[in-house]
């Protein structure tokens, strides 16, 4: 009986090896546990996985700008863009779920720009997301805090009153930067 056993859980093991999203999956369970957490939870694990894929911070990211960059805080060395809030108001902040890009101006939160159609992929400290026309790469720049840096790769992103910033914040976490207000503008 052991043996039928343990060819059963080789011919698994062989079985689930063929499949990538599998590889993945074993990555992350303990060469133990593979055994026993391959089969039965390949269902429902490939639809936590692809929920948990796209960081929960990233549907709400605002921008901000190098303001002191002598600075070896990330606190101070970032910190709101005045311009772009104060003088022209055409900065866009960020909203990236599992199903929508949006691209809002931060002065009016119904001045948007959607995409729908795009994929998306982890490698390591970076998150990558494809459209037919560009590759939008988030990378997180700094490990202790939720600074990202985007570079958009292809086509050229033109959007009316929504300038990309290229480093961006959590909206929690905007309050520990440095702050600049606007003083007597109406921003």
């Amino acid at each position: 009986m052991k043996n039928v056993i343990t060819s059963l859980s080789v011919v698994i093991v062989l079985l689930a090896s063929c499949s990538p999203a599998t590889e993945k999956k074993v990555e992350k369970v303990a060469s133990t546990d593979a055994k026993t957490a391959r089969v039965p939870a390949s269902g429902p694990e490939k639809n936590n996985k692809s929920k948990s894929e796209i960081p929960s911070d990233f549907s709400t990211l605002v921008p901000i700008d190098v303001l002191n960059g002598k600075s070896t805080s990330v606190y101070e060395k970032y910190g709101i863009e005045f311009s772009g809030n104060c003088y022209s108001c055409d900065l866009a902040s960020l909203s990236i779920t599992k199903n929508k890009i949006i691209w809002t101006n931060v002065c009016d939160e119904k001045d948007t720009f959607e995409i729908s159609d795009f994929s998306f992929s982890n490698e390591g400290n970076k998150t990558v997301f494809k459209t037919s026309e560009r590759t939008y790469i988030l990378t997180q720049i700094d490990k202790k805090a939720p600074v990202y840096e985007l570079v958009i790769e292809g086509q050229k992103l033109e959007l009316k009153n929504k300038r990309v910033s290229k480093y961006f914040t959590t909206q929690k976490a905007l309050p520990l930067f440095t702050e600049h207000d606007c003083g007597d503008f109406e921003g």
